[in-house]
C-alpha cells in the first residue's frame, strides 16, 4: 500500500519521505516514535496504528483510505501547501 501513497504524493509534486517498517519491527518503539495524535487515546482501545500512516507537516492525515478521501475531496493540495510541501 505504501507504493500507492508514494505515487499519489509524487503525482501532486511532493517528494515524500518514506520510513519502511519491517514485519520484525519493535511495535513499542514504533508507537513511541509517533506523535501523540497518532495514538488512540480511548482508555478501552488497544493501541494500534494503521500502516501506512501518512503525516504532512508533522500532523497525522491518516491511512491510505483517509489520504484518498482527502485527495478526492480537494483538501489534499491545501494541506500540502500549508505544510510547505508544495510551492504552487
Amino acid at each position: 500500500m505504501v507504493h500507492v501513497v508514494r505515487r499519489l504524493l509524487l503525482g501532486q509534486g511532493v517528494n515524500p519521505v518514506v520510513c519502511e517498517v519491517g514485519e520484525d519491527a519493535d511495535e513499542a518503539a514504533i508507537m513511541a516514535s509517533l506523535p501523540p495524535e497518532a495514538h488512540d487515546e480511548r482508555p478501552t482501545a488497544v493501541a494500534t496504528v494503521t500502516l501506512p500512516a501518512v503525516f504532512v507537516g508533522g500532523r497525522l492525515v491518516g491511512g491510505l483510505d483517509r489520504l484518498m478521501a482527502v485527495h478526492i475531496s480537494g483538501e489534499l493540495v491545501p494541506i500540502l501547501k500549508r505544510a510547505g510541501a508544495l510551492w504552487l
